[in-house]
């Protein structure tokens, strides 16, 4: 049997796609749970879990912590949130999810089913979005890994 040799970017980016997919089915399956008249704390927890998804990912490609300063910095130069009020847009977003799983949840399954998938669409696309900038970000560092 041969042995087959792993491009170590090409590991990264496996890795870190199977984090995003792991998250988002995660927050899904949060989402999905009937909280009446408790979706914001349900969004404090998928905004905690988004925050060390980002930081996991940024592991695998840089094998170092991440501080919440970097974080954000990072996200506001991705446009994944403001950088006149840091965070906003996020928080606002996540405000705005709650409100509309706490309407989903007068849907009964149909409305749970739909405030999964809304949660894992949107973790998945800031998830890809941060592994592309990290991606992006490690090549410009090591450019002999993009060939």
């Amino acid at each position: 049997m041969q042995e087959r040799n792993v491009n170590p970017l090409g590991q990264k980016r496996l890795e870190a796609i199977s984090l995003v997919a792991s998250y988002a089915a995660g927050g899904s399956t949060v989402a999905a749970a009937p909280t009446p008249c408790a979706e914001i704390p349900t969004q404090i927890v998928l905004t905690a879990s988004d925050i060390l998804m980002y930081t996991s990912i940024w592991k695998i490609y840089f094998q170092e912590d991440l501080s919440q300063e970097q974080l954000m910095e990072m996200l506001a130069e991705l446009g994944l949130i403001t950088v006149a009020a840091t965070g906003t847009a996020y928080v606002v977003a996540k405000g705005s999810t709650a409100l509309l799983d706490e309407i989903m949840d007068w849907l009964g399954v149909v409305g749970w089913g739909v405030s999964a998938a809304i949660t894992a669409s949107l973790t998945g696309i800031s998830g890809v979005a941060w592994t592309m900038y990290c991606d992006r970000r490690y090549c410009e560092q090591h450019p002999e890994a993009a060939t």
